[in-house]
């Protein structure tokens, strides 16, 4: 099956077809060493694809991660133009701190910047785009979450989560995945997973033509 989700329905976030509908699993024509053990095939127009396994596995994954910090300590990142919506809607969602557009150079490493910013852990919508801010986390030591395609080094990243991270639709995808089990695994810490509702729909998070 395209994008390696030989798997049962019930065993993922949501079902096979969606995943595909939205190209989370839709790589780039390059292929890093990194990133390779994400990737299950690729396409007779050269296009790597991601595995939508593994891809599930880590937003299950950075899901818990993220649950151990407060959530106006967790900042998220977007350069990207179709990530902007994306991160903006997650962290509306979870409580966490948008920086979209531009990354000012000195955000988490200049206290005399009247934007300057400590949060304890970064998340970033591409490595690559997302450049200044992966440069900052690493300088100031704080964990790094990123969306990674099959283009991305992950060398500074403590945390992959392998996606599509230049599509409108995928990037909405995944950051509505993430935001919705980062609120259900705080629920679940707290005994209280039955309370779980989430009042957004992967639409709420799509970038506008």
């Amino acid at each position: 099956m395209e994008g390696g989700a030989e798997t049962r329905t019930e065993d993922i976030l949501i079902p096979v077809s969606e995943y595909l509908a939205s190209g989370i699993h839709i790589g780039t024509q390059q292929k890093t060493g990194d990133m390779a053990r994400f990737i299950y095939q690729v396409r007779p127009d050269g296009l790597y694809l991601l595995n939508i396994r593994m891809t599930d596995e880590r937003v299950r994954a950075a899901a818990r991660f993220l649950a151990n910090y407060e959530p106006s300590s967790i900042l998220v990142v977007a350069t990207r133009q179709y990530g902007q919506r994306p991160a903006s809607k997650f962290a509306e969602a979870t409580g966490a701190k948008a920086i979209v557009g531009r990354f000012v150079p000195g955000t988490l490493t200049n206290p005399s910047l009247r934007i300057y910013c400590e949060p304890d852990v970064l998340i970033v919508t591409d490595p690559i785009s997302d450049e200044q801010a992966v440069k900052e986390g690493v300088s100031t030591g704080i964990p790094i979450v990123a969306l990674c395609d099959s283009n991305n080094s992950t060398a500074n990243v403590d945390l992959v989560i392998p996606t599509n991270n230049k599509g409108r639709k995928a990037l909405a995808m995944i950051y509505w995945l993430l935001a919705r089990e980062l609120i259900r695994e705080r629920l679940r810490r707290e005994g209280k997973e039955e309370e779980f509702v989430f009042n957004y729909t992967v639409e709420d998070f799509e970038a506008k033509l």
